[in-house]
């Protein structure tokens, strides 16, 4: 038997709502990625880390390519994609069965500069019901780019993910790993927490407001066998505001309650949670605004 370390980076690419934080998730085990149905809810570069047997891998989950750079905060957003495909050693680019779009020729014209391998995954196939439609489909993708290998999954229920696993470590370099073996991801559970509860208003919110809105974490600090959390929420505009504290505060409250149980999960501890709604003019499209948010280029290198 082969003691043969194999570690390495492997970005998660595709464009927006392709799946790519609930494949990561499914890969890992548990949740480090927050999820949505709405495109463009990852913001960050963000690392998972997997150690199994001998073997590292090291997902770099991004921000769905997208090629419509409306604001300041759109262009972070392909910036951070793009940032985080340089140096990888694997890339996994996601397309969704039988919706190939506009957004997934920006992603194929992206991967015309790409070197390193490419694994094709053809997500959602849980979802299609014609299943004699999958064997042309995934010969169409494959046509598009020269690949590896092309894997249809399902994100969602794990469906191929062990195969695809596989793969992504025979290509990895032999290497020893680059992290201790239980480490998960590369950040803070400050990061974390703010994240879900900006998961959480995403979800419960309409279509628009989720874009206009982020989480920033002013106090983490124990005390008193609790996790004392004080976040502040921004938006653009007071009419917003009142959308997220909701009638009486039930929204914010309903946020509230949502996150700090998903927060006692992940710290396995009490949490004491409050949350704020601030407004900040126009901040997804003011460069300072983005930076003192905890969007910038620094960001990106981490």
């Amino acid at each position: 038997m082969s003691t043969e370390k194999h570690c390495g980076y492997v970005a998660l690419v595709g464009r927006p709502n392709v799946g790519k934080s609930t494949l990561l998730n499914r890969l890992l085990g548990q949740k480090i990625s927050i999820t949505s149905r709405k495109p463009q809810t990852t913001r960050h570069r963000l690392l998972g880390i997997k150690t199994v047997d001998h073997h590292q891998i090291i997902y770099v989950d991004t921000p769905g390519l997208h090629q419509h750079k409306l604001n300041a905060m759109n262009r972070y957003l392909n910036r951070a994609a793009m940032n985080s495909m340089e140096g990888v050693d694997v890339i996994v680019w996601l397309v969704e069965v039988l919706a190939w779009t506009e957004e997934d020729n920006y992603v194929l014209k992206v991967l015309e500069h790409i070197q390193v391998p490419v694994i094709l995954a053809i997500n959602k196939v849980d979802k299609l019901k014609d299943k004699t439609l999958l064997l042309p489909y995934l010969q169409e993708i494959a046509n598009k780019r020269l690949v590896v290998d092309v894997f249809p999954i399902s994100a969602r229920k794990g469906n191929n993910l062990v195969e695809l696993e596989g793969k992504i470590i025979n290509l990895l370099p032999i290497n020893n790993p680059v992290f201790p073996a239980e480490q998960i991801t590369d950040r803070s559970e400050r990061f974390l927490a703010a994240e879900l509860i900006r998961e959480k208003l995403i979800r419960r919110l309409g279509a628009e407001l989720p874009y206009r809105l982020t989480v920033q974490i002013e106090h983490f600090a124990n005390q008193d066998h609790f996790t004392h959390i004080s976040a502040i929420i921004w938006v653009e505009r007071p009419g917003q505001k009142v959308i997220v504290i909701g009638k009486q505060g039930s929204v914010l409250k309903a946020v509230g309650e949502e996150a700090r149980k998903d927060i006692e999960t992940m710290i396995a501890g009490k949490v004491f949670l409050q949350l704020w709604v601030k407004v900040k003019e126009k901040w997804c499209d003011d460069e300072n605004a983005l930076r003192q948010l905890g969007y910038s280029n620094d960001d990106l290198t981490k």
